[in-house]
């Protein structure tokens, strides 16, 4: 098997360093545990194991050379990433609702002296309320933030056309063309998680601030509109 590897790791280490909508979703899942960032990094690598899949069958080459497949793919990537930000925007409003009424009710709220961590009485907590750092997230919010992983790269076209134009300029004559782009993908797949797993670790230094709650609410409205920009970035660019 005859493939450039120098240029082709070249290509993967900038495409992962840029910021995407896959970051995003890595960080702030990574931000609310590491546990769920991790989750979401595996949602996204297997995403790509998708769009890998897809380009051996040739449907993603059927989805590039049709400007309605195509764009009906962006678009709802597009509707999913304005989703998500704007259920971070709801919910960071909601935080601020409520410390506001605990405050008016002589409540501690969470990140207050006494309340870390802990919901309002009768209140189960919701998932954009800050919870201690040695809390685990529950099965729930693991599989949120796989679904958002993988939905947020599934649903990503130029995931698609990476594997159909990008990635066969490192394959070379002399054997089979798609063992070798499954070899490069997979290899893509794999530095995705050795980087992304990098990026959850580091984010636990913001985990820790974000127990505070005003910043926690200026973390959920920062991140929420990013979504919704880049969603309507996408949408404009259909």
């Amino acid at each position: 098997m005859s493939v450039d590897l120098v240029g082709f790791l070249g290509v993967v280490l900038v495409a992962y360093v840029v910021p995407g909508p896959d970051f995003v979703v890595v960080l702030r899942s990574a931000a609310e545990h590491p546990a769920m960032g991790r989750a979401a990094a595996l949602g996204a690598q297997s995403g790509l194991c998708a769009h890998m899949l897809a380009a051996a069958v040739g449907l993603s080459l059927i989805a590039a050379r049709s400007p309605v497949v195509y764009d009906a793919i962006k678009l709802l990537g597009a509707a999913y990433l304005v989703y998500l930000g704007v259920r971070a925007v709801l919910t960071a409003r909601r935080t601020a609702r409520r410390a506001t009424h605990e405050r008016r009710a002589g409540r501690p709220t969470a990140g207050d002296p006494g309340g870390v961590g802990r919901p309002a009485d009768g209140d189960p907590g919701t998932p954009g309320t800050p919870t201690a750092p040695e809390d685990g997230p529950g099965r729930n919010r693991l599989r949120s933030g796989f679904t958002q992983g993988f939905l947020t790269n599934v649903l990503n076209p130029k995931a698609a056309l990476f594997f159909l134009s990008i990635l066969p300029q490192f394959v070379h004559g002399g054997g089979s063309a798609t063992r070798q782009i499954f070899f490069l993908g997979t290899l893509d797949v794999l530095i995705g998680v050795a980087y992304w797993f990098a990026l959850v670790a580091a984010a636990a230094r913001l985990r820790a601030l974000l127990i505070r709650p005003k910043i926690r609410r200026r973390w959920e409205l920062a991140t929420g509109w990013l979504f919704i920009a880049i969603g309507i970035g996408v949408a404009a660019a259909a």
